[in-house]
């Protein structure tokens, strides 16, 4: 296919990139076939599948909400993703316009258009970086001066830590993010566990291969581990439209079962 003007030249269109599978779900425009495929393939084997990302989307920003309301004003969003409606930014401007984000991702096209439509928004900044490597992540943000990390910070980690494999140690690269930042701050982070069924959950698994970042799902014992030294505020580690639902909003009643946990914990 033609390369769209809004895709950088070094990137494979041919490869699904499970940041674009995301957008296709949001109802985005930043997608490729390959992507949409995949998409359509997930469903398939998981029809729930874009209720939950939308729901992982609007738990987002009922967690920045929170946060605003509690006096966080930093936010260091990783893996944030293809910039839609209701950016992390757009969030927390409502309750203060001077609320500072830097946004990083792995994949060039999230990094592309967050840069684009961003570029005149000093209060904002976008890293090109790899959440399995903290210290390059630390290291940017303390250079780029937007974020103090010696105030309180909320980290978000919201449906990235299920595309890092055991082997590459998500647990400790967590920990070393958290070190990074003081006492008072919050970690928001949502991750995909079992459930769908055996086949559904290794069908979805197999289709996530041919990404860059294969999915690993985990029990809800090993996404608890993520929290060690934060308190989880309430309702504690639960299933994602569980988390401090909106009661304007009518909650699905077809979601059951915690196929994605999301949790909100304060450093310690």
């Amino acid at each position: 296919m033609t390369q769209p003007d809004w895709a950088p030249d070094d990137i494979d269109i041919d490869r699904p990139s499970a940041s674009r599978i995301y957008d296709v779900w949001l109802g985005g425009s930043h997608n490729f076939e390959v992507d949409r495929e995949i998409a359509r393939q997930t469903e398939l084997a998981w029809p729930d599948s874009v209720r939950y990302a939308r729901a992982n989307r609007a738990f987002l920003g009922r967690a920045v909400r929170f946060l605003a309301a509690q006096g966080i004003r930093q936010f260091l969003d990783i893996g944030s993703g293809i910039p839609t409606a209701n950016n992390v930014h757009e969030v927390a401007r409502r309750i203060d316009p001077a609320a500072r984000v830097v946004y990083v991702d792995i994949d060039p096209v999230a990094v592309a258009h967050s840069r684009a439509i961003l570029r005149d928004d000093d209060r904002t900044a976008v890293l090109q970086a790899d959440v399995r490597r903290p210290s390059d992540i630390l290291d940017q943000v303390r250079q780029g001066a937007l974020l103090d990390l010696d105030r309180p910070v909320a980290l978000l980690l919201v449906a990235l830590m299920h595309f890092i494999p055991d082997s590459d140690d998500p647990h400790a690269a967590v920990a070393s993010l958290a070190d990074g930042i003081p006492s008072g701050s919050y970690l928001v982070l949502t991750q995909g566990a079992y459930g769908a069924s055996p086949e559904a959950d290794e069908r979805i698994r197999e289709l996530y291969r041919r990404t860059p970042t294969p999915l690993t799902p985990r029990n809800r014992e090993e996404i608890e581990r993520f929290f060690t030294g934060f308190e989880l505020v309430e309702p504690g580690l639960v299933n994602l439209p569980d988390w401090r639902p909106d009661p304007t909003v009518e909650v699905d009643d077809r979601f059951s079962g915690a196929l994605i946990y999301a949790g909100v914990g304060r450093k310690l």
